[in-house]
């Protein structure tokens, strides 16, 4: 029996998938066609490779604005009933309407009629390209430093259980916090917590001589304790992390001091020496630890245990010697909130007598029910903690300013680029009526359009790359930035960057190119597209860019008014005419004060010469140290800065005591157990006359009191940004003179300088000159507060040039659609002075809007910066006037020259029928 004829046939899902996909008024042609195609490649290619190319040719009608896409212009839609197939043999060639359009012949119209059009408006696409160029070079740089500080020490493992254990103080007049911790906590945390995984305290400080082979190098010595390998994940090269630093004579050097130091050799096993003259001690190399990166809040060269410090012998058991920091890791089980609560049992067992103090003050509990407390902070936050890192963290609120303003220059651009192609799209009208006329899709347009402005911020992107690249030298040299290249190529800030291009392009390219493709074709023909008033979108943009514009003014005249006033605020000592000149750890600095003494003795120009253990000002070595000391009074709860000095370290800062003396050499009692104090000293101990007074603890029955011999007027030992304390001065034989103050004649500024130099170069060969003028140095202490001055001050100059363009972009719209009207009231009578006041108004009502919006933001948000100081500006009501009248006179400078244009021209030819 015969077998019935099976006849092929393309696969039923690939048919399936059509129907599902395709327009209905679309489905009954394409099927016919595809099947006929199918028939004739059966008969050529065979039916297994017709079936292959049949899928093939459906799933090339997958794709966007071709899906269920309605019939367009007069075509009808196909009855599903109709078995309508052409009988021609030709190959299938799909319907014109549907070609999709993002076809690479398209895509390659699409890009040769934007460079077409963009090179007709060089002047348009000039000044787009060169808007967004600018900000993105703003942006990146200030994205960058942002991202830099918000990575900080976000590398080691397991770093949200990594926690700095501070003090919390609730104290009647301020709640206070420290970070600095005495050398007994650790012990005891370890010995009444034994389920902690690790504790380690770390003493840093100014940098330690070490000596390798007769060569000596100033480096950054760590002391810190074992646990540090097991708290931290700084790659260790060479060596074994668990013992690394099991022995006191184990120390572990950086890859940068090893190269430094040992050169190609291992310098496992080698020894050095670390230490001054009077305290010496040999060390054996157990392993290399890599260099810390740049964006870690702990930094070293080399790392050795803390029971080596100076003064570890004598604090070990002191509970009120506040030296150093301490971290500490928690068990994975036990989160922060736990651990704090039991660290409360934990204070009230060893600071009973600073609660009694608390107590005794009215001082009431918290929120937490801390009077005292000790607490934790998350490893990721110490960085932004300026009062646990000692004055040197960088809030958090700079970081977010950063990005506000990278933010605000941005978003001023991309409304910039708006009203510019909003405003170019009135030039184009015609263009897109006959494009719409001839059959171009709203879809299509939008793409096309939207492809130009795609094309012109790629432009600016690159271009802004490149001058990024070109400018970051200059940025670090301004800024004192240290950023490089290669932290942009970090795949998070890549995605970070590649996320605000694409944000812009849709922003900026996709709301013009919207509003260009729903032109109505037969109203542009006829001319008359018109906006017959400023829209709601358009006006918001314009006051929203006034907005930035005008709050980054204000920021940035009140952040220069804080700075002018933290530099010119009375420090208590005359900065003027003293050089200050780091000893350096190569030298003795009581034998180099000495000579230079005698050196100078009998120069006219020098007028004192003293020595010191802190330098006034932040000097060219970046050394900042802090000494305090604590005890009990009558009572009372004293707390103190410690100073080492010299003899005229007084007269060298021009400060007189109000009651007592000076240290003199005549009295050789004054070197041991006498001190000069401040007068908020002598208030906080209670003592109206404390000259001749035994200053000490209560609990010291030894004869171990000092004796005070003055009391000068309070000055300030560091920044005004910093908890000002009083200060106790002291003299001493053993403990080493740092820095060295040289007060020369005003006359003799110039060229003092370049002696001292020479000078130097006899009495302390070993070691480099790097003097700084002290008036040089404190105004490095608002090294942060400049840096943001002037990036404001850049930021605003940008952000006010940038609206202006804007606003320029809109008048020009506006007028253009008002030239009629300017003609007819030119006809009327009216005067240049009345058009230019009727076309400007709208414009000023916007700009007022703006003001009223920015200027209480400006002040709330300047009020809030400025409460972080002790001592600041009160806010001035005409800052806000001068920048009110200066918006409103820029914005008006920027249109009266559209609008003068307007006014000027002839009547006949603005009415004049086209």
């Amino acid at each position: 029996m015969d077998k019935p004829n099976v006849y092929p046939h393309p696969p039923a899902w690939a048919d399936r998938l059509l129907t599902w996909l395709c327009p209905p008024y679309l489905l009954e042609e394409l099927l016919g066609d595809l099947h006929e195609q199918f028939e004739l490649q059966v008969e050529e290619v065979g039916e297994k490779k017709a079936r292959q190319l049949y899928a093939l040719e459906v799933i090339k009608f997958c794709r966007p604005y071709f899906l269920k896409r309605r019939a367009s212009g007069s075509a009808q839609p196909i009855s599903a009933n109709t078995h309508h197939y052409k009988s021609t043999t030709r190959r299938f060639e799909p319907n014109p309407r549907t070609t999709f359009i993002l076809q690479p012949d398209m895509l390659h119209n699409y890009i040769k009629i934007a460079l077409r059009t963009l090179w007709k408006s060089k002047g348009y696409a000039t000044i787009n390209v060169v808007g967004l160029s600018v900000a993105f070079v703003v942006c990146i740089f200030l994205f960058l430093r942002s991202y830099l500080h918000l990575t900080f020490d976000n590398f080691h493992q397991d770093d949200d259980r990594i926690f700095q254990t501070y003090f919390f103080s609730n104290d009647p007049e301020k709640a206070l916090r420290s970070g600095n911790m005495p050398l007994p906590l650790t012990p005891a945390l370890k010995a009444d917590f034994p389920e902690l995984e690790a504790a380690a305290r770390i003493l840093t400080g100014r940098k330690s001589l070490v000596e390798v082979k007769g060569k000596y190098f100033d480096k950054l010595v760590l002391q810190t304790d074992e646990d540090f390998l097991k708290i931290f994940s700084f790659p260790l090269v060479k060596g074994n992390r668990a013992v690394a630093l099991h022995n006191l004579s184990s120390v572990v050097i950086s890859e940068n001091m090893a190269k430094t130091a040992f050169g190609t050799e291992d310098p496992v096993g080698k020894t050095l020496l670390i230490g001054n003259d009077n305290n010496k001690k040999q060390y054996i190399v157990t392993g290399i630890i890599s260099d810390a990166p740049y964006n870690s809040t702990i930094q070293y060269d080399a790392l050795i245990r803390i029971e080596n410090s100076y003064a570890y012998q004598h604090d070990k058991d002191n509970w009120t010697a506040n030296s150093h920091t301490v971290y500490i890791k928690l068990p994975p089980h036990v989160d922060q909130a736990t651990f704090e609560n039991r660290l409360k049992p934990f204070a009230q067992k060893y600071y009973r007598s600073a609660l009694d103090e608390l107590k005794k003050k009215g001082a009431q509990p918290d929120q937490r029910g801390d009077l005292f407390a000790v607490r934790l902070q998350n490893l990721s936050r110490v960085h932004f903690d300026r009062d646990i890192a000692g004055g040197g963290g960088t809030p958090i609120a700079i970081v977010y300013t950063l990005m506000g303003i990278a933010f605000f220059i941005l978003l001023i651009a991309c409304i910039n680029f708006i009203n510019l192609s909003i405003a170019r799209s009135f030039t184009r009208a015609r263009e897109v009526g006959v494009r719409k006329a001839l059959g171009a899709l709203k879809n299509q347009l939008f793409v096309q359009i939207w492809g130009e402005s795609t094309l012109i911020c790629l432009v600016g992107f690159l271009v802004g790359v490149l001058l990024t690249y070109l400018l970051l030298p200059l940025f670090n040299a301004t800024f004192d930035g240290k950023l490089q290249f290669a932290h942009m190529l970090q795949p998070g800030f890549i995605g970070v960057i590649l996320g605000v291009f694409v944000a812009v392009t849709f922003v900026a390219g996709g709301y013009p190119a919207w509003q260009m493709a729903k032109f109505n074709a037969v109203e542009v023909l006829k001319g008359k597209l018109s906006i017959k008033r400023p829209g709601a979108i358009r006006n918001s943009l314009i006051v929203t860019q006034f907005v930035m514009s005008s709050l980054l003014a204000c920021c940035t005249i009140i952040a220069s008014q804080q700075l002018d006033f933290l530099r010119t605020r009375p420090l208590g000592f005359q900065k003027e005419q003293v050089i200050s000149i780091p000893v350096g750890n190569q030298v003795n600095g009581r034998q180099v004060l000495g000579r230079l003494r005698n050196t100078l003795a009998n120069d006219p120009s020098i007028l004192a010469i003293s020595g010191t253990g802190v330098n006034l000002g932040r000097g060219k070595d970046h050394v900042s140290s802090r000494s305090t000391m604590g005890f009990t009074y009558k009572g009372r709860k004293v707390s103190s800065d410690l100073l080492l000095i010299d003899f005229d370290y007084l007269k060298t800062l021009s400060i007189k005591p109000i009651a007592g003396r000076d240290f003199d050499r005549t009295y050789a009692t004054d070197s041991v157990k006498r001190v000069i104090i401040t007068a908020s000293m002598a208030k906080m101990m209670g003592e109206p006359n404390p000259v001749g007074v035994l200053m000490g603890d209560d609990a010291d029955s030894s004869n171990t009191k000092s004796q005070i011999i003055g009391v000068v007027p309070d000055f300030h030992l560091y920044s005004l940004a910093d908890e000002a304390k009083p200060i106790t001065m002291y003299l001493s034989h053993d403990e080493p003179i740092r820095y060295i103050f040289v007060r020369v004649t005003p006359q003799s500024l110039a060229g003092t300088m370049d002696k001292l130099k020479d000078v130097w170069k006899e009495v302390a060969p070993q070691s480099e000159f790097i003097g700084t003028f002290l008036d040089e140095n404190v105004d490095a202490w608002y090294q942060n507060e400049e840096q943001l001055s002037r990036i404001c001050s850049l930021a605003s100059s940008i952000a006010i040039l940038l609206s202006c363009l804007g606003l320029f972009a809109v008048a020009m719209m506006i007028i253009e659609q008002r030239t009629k009207e300017i003609g007819i009231r030119k006809v009327m009578g009216a005067s240049l002075a009345n058009i230019i006041i009727t076309l400007s108004q709208d414009f000023v009502k916007l700009v007022l809007i703006a003001l009223v919006i920015a200027l209480p933001l400006a002040w709330f948000l300047m009020k809030t910066w400025l409460d972080n100081y002790l001592e600041h500006i009160t806010i001035s009501v005409w800052v806000f006037a001068g920048v009110g009248l200066a918006a409103v006179l820029i914005a008006l400078a920027t249109v009266s020259f559209q609008t003068v244009k307007a006014a000027l021209v002839n009547p006949v030819k603005s009415l004049r029928s086209e």
